[in-house]
């Protein structure tokens, strides 16, 4: 039974990805998370306010079953597929965020030092959330979509802009992770 605790290895989840966006190919339609919140937005009014709701949605109702999905999956994994074991982590990152502030590296997969409600309700805390959501909202925006669907959905229809885009969610997490997470939790 241990087996089923396990992470799927590469050569199992990596074809049902591929199954998936076959899929979608053959019914022509498109995946991404990002186009899930403009749904969402849509249908609770927002397309009065701004022309860039203003769109069929009800077409793009099938999308919502992929945040059913997620929360769902995320639920069965987190309590029945998983072993509560830590996240095994190289040494040095561990060493890394240690001296970010990060005390129990790898011990959850949320770090208390930014997902405790203490932390979340501070002065920074709020700044990094709302920051980060504005950042997030506008990166979605202006490249078209999300992570998600540009380096699934387009990268698997061969699209240019989803190359460039995923090139630059790389070059992004890279200055994140190297020069401004340090600034942002003083190390």
């Amino acid at each position: 039974m241990d087996y089923i605790l396990q992470p799927w290895p590469w050569y199992v989840s990596g074809p049902l990805i591929a199954l998936v966006m076959l899929a979608l190919i053959y019914f022509g339609k498109t995946f991404g998370m990002s186009g899930n919140l403009r749904t969402l937005c849509t249908m609770g009014g927002a397309d009065r306010f701004a022309p860039f709701f203003k769109f069929d949605w009800k077409s793009e109702i099938w999308n919502l079953t992929v945040v059913l999905g997620a929360v769902i999956g995320g639920f069965i994994a987190v309590f029945y597929l998983s072993d509560g074991s830590v996240i095994d982590l190289n040494p040095k990152t561990v060493e890394k965020l240690g001296t970010l502030g990060f005390e129990d590296a790898g011990g959850s997969l949320l770090p208390p030092e930014l997902f405790d409600w203490a932390n979340v309700l501070t002065p920074k805390g709020l700044l990094i959330l709302l920051g980060g959501g504005f950042l997030v909202g506008f990166g979605t925006r202006y490249a078209g979509g999300c992570t998600s669907g540009h380096a699934i959905t387009g990268l698997s229809n061969l699209q240019w802009p989803s190359l460039v885009a995923v090139i630059g969610f790389f070059i992004g997490g890279l200055i994140m992770n190297h020069f401004l997470y340090p600034l942002i939790f003083g190390a």
